[in-house]
C-alpha cells in the first residue's frame, strides 16, 4: 500500500468514526509541482517536515493532534540509533517542535498504528462536538 492509498484509508476512517472532528492532510509533498509552483510553496512554508495529517480537536493538554505517516514497515532508525535518512530527522525536529507547543505529535507507521493512535487520542468515537 502507498502513503497515499493509507492516506485514503484513514480518511475514510475519520469519516465513518469520527464524523464530528475536523481534521486535513497536507498533500503537498504528495503532488507533483511545477519547478515554479514548488518554489512557490517553498516560500510559504516555515520549514521542511510539516506533519501529513492534522486533527483539529482539543483533548486534555493538547490543543490537538499532528500525525506524519509512513508506509507500514518503514524503519525510522538505522541499527545504530541513528535516523534512517535526514528527511526522517527533520519531520522528528518538527513533531518535538509541535508537542513544545502544546500539540501531541508522533509518527505512525501503517494504517494500523494510525488507527491505534487515532483512537486513543479522540477516546472513542464518541467525542464530545467543540462548540463553536
Amino acid at each position: 500500500m502507498t502513503e497515499h492509498e493509507m492516506y485514503m484509508q484513514i480518511a475514510d476512517y475519520m469519516r465513518y468514526q469520527y464524523p464530528k472532528v475536523i481534521y486535513r492532510f497536507d498533500l503537498a509533498a504528495d503532488l507533483k509541482l511545477s519547478i515554479g509552483q514548488a518554489k512557490k510553496h517553498k516560500r510559504l512554508q516555515w520549514r521542511r517536515g510539516y506533519p501529513d495529517l492534522f486533527i483539529a480537536h482539543p483533548m486534555g493538554k493538547y490543543h490537538g493532534m499532528y500525525l506524519e505517516l509512513k508506509k507500514d514497515g518503514t524503519r525510522l532508525q538505522k541499527r545504530n540509533g541513528d535516523f534512517a535518512s535526514e528527511h526522517i530527522k527533520e519531520q522528528w525536529e518538527m513533531l518535538g517542535a509541535l508537542t513544545l507547543r502544546g500539540y501531541k505529535a508522533e509518527f505512525a507507521c501503517g494504517f494500523d498504528e494510525a488507527k491505534k493512535i487515532i483512537d486513543e487520542y479522540l477516546g472513542g468515537p464518541e467525542v464530545e462536538e467543540v462548540e463553536f
